[in-house]
């Protein structure tokens, strides 16, 4: 019966190259999220796993950007910087598909100006509510700004402001046509801007952790969301950015490809890309980020970060 369950789950698996100007926005996914709404801030509910989630996500944000620096601007600059809270401080942020706000509350916290964006109106309502009680947040003295919006990355990019940072956390593995989501957002970053992307690897460990485990079995999440075939494997991404480049500004001059070089295992140079695998460690209900060195010995099976930088001359 397993084996029945999870051919069925296999079918239709999407291929992530194919791009088309389709809405990347699933209406059933959206109005799935809506119903869910209320409970983003409920710890121990429905969002539980994300809560726990998310402080591994923020020190993965901060850690990356301060190794960039580091490379970059010095070991006397990157040292400073690792003293700060607000790491993020002066930068352009965007949450896209912020849900309740769990993680654009805390770029803000780390003084970003930080946009969060979300298909869902009701997500919005929720996300604002809360952030409006949090003195920290709405402060004219705190260290980041907080807006959100409710509307999508497709609507968002027709407008010129392009972000420093550019997040997208748990979304890839709900929408449709995800080439042109990946697209979308790439061009919402700035040139030498970093885009990081949180999802789940298609994979039969997946399927048993997310799907079978956290839906039917343990009823951590409501049954229904996820969809097996729109999970994206590390080496997906991987290849769609080393294919991708943005548009030249001397339409004389192709593009770069984000991603310009990889290493035998298939994996990219860390200066252009990243994969980091999550794991859920249960006895102590929290998640762990894995070495990166750890990505090619299956670290990166079921849950897993991606961080990427959009080249400087694009």
């Amino acid at each position: 019966m397993l084996s029945a369950a999870f051919r069925r789950a296999t079918q239709g698996v999407r291929p992530l190259q194919t791009a088309s100007a389709a809405s990347s926005v699933n209406v059933d996914e959206i109005a799935h999220f809506s119903r869910l709404s209320s409970l983003w801030w409920d710890e121990h509910g429905e969002f539980a796993l994300l809560h726990r989630m998310n402080p591994t996500r923020v020190q993965y944000i901060r850690e990356k950007l301060i190794e960039i620096t580091h490379e970059e601007k010095g070991e006397q600059v990157g040292r400073s910087m690792e003293q700060r809270r607000d790491v993020l401080r002066g930068l352009d942020v965007l949450d896209v598909g912020c849900g309740g706000g769990l993680l654009s509350e805390s770029l803000t916290r780390m003084g970003a100006r930080t946009l969060g964006i979300d298909a869902s109106e009701s997500n919005i309502g929720i996300a604002s509510a809360h952030a409006s009680a949090d003195p920290e947040l709405t402060s004219t003295t705190s260290a980041g700004e907080l807006v959100y919006r409710n509307t999508c990355a497709e609507e968002l990019v027709k407008a010129p402001r392009r972000y420093d940072v550019v997040c997208s956390m748990e979304v890839l593995e709900h929408v449709d046509n995800p080439a042109g989501f990946l697209s979308t957002c790439a061009e919402l970053v700035k040139p030498g801007g970093h885009l990081f992307l949180s999802t789940i690897a298609r994979t039969p460990l997946s399927y048993f952790l997310t799907i079978l485990a956290a839906e039917h079995v343990l009823r951590k999440v409501a049954v229904g969301t996820h969809t097996y075939s729109k999970f994206i494997n590390p080496s997906e991404l991987v290849s769609f950015f080393s294919t991708y480049a943005s548009p030249s500004l001397n339409p004389e001059i192709p593009g770069k490809p984000w991603i310009t070089r990889t290493y035998s295992h298939g994996l990219p140079t860390r200066t252009e890309a990243e994969v980091r695998g999550l794991i859920y460690v249960p006895w102590s209900g929290n998640w762990q980020l894995m070495s990166r060195g750890a990505t090619q010995w299956g670290a990166a099976e079921c849950n897993y970060l991606f961080w990427v930088r959009k080249p400087s001359e694009s």
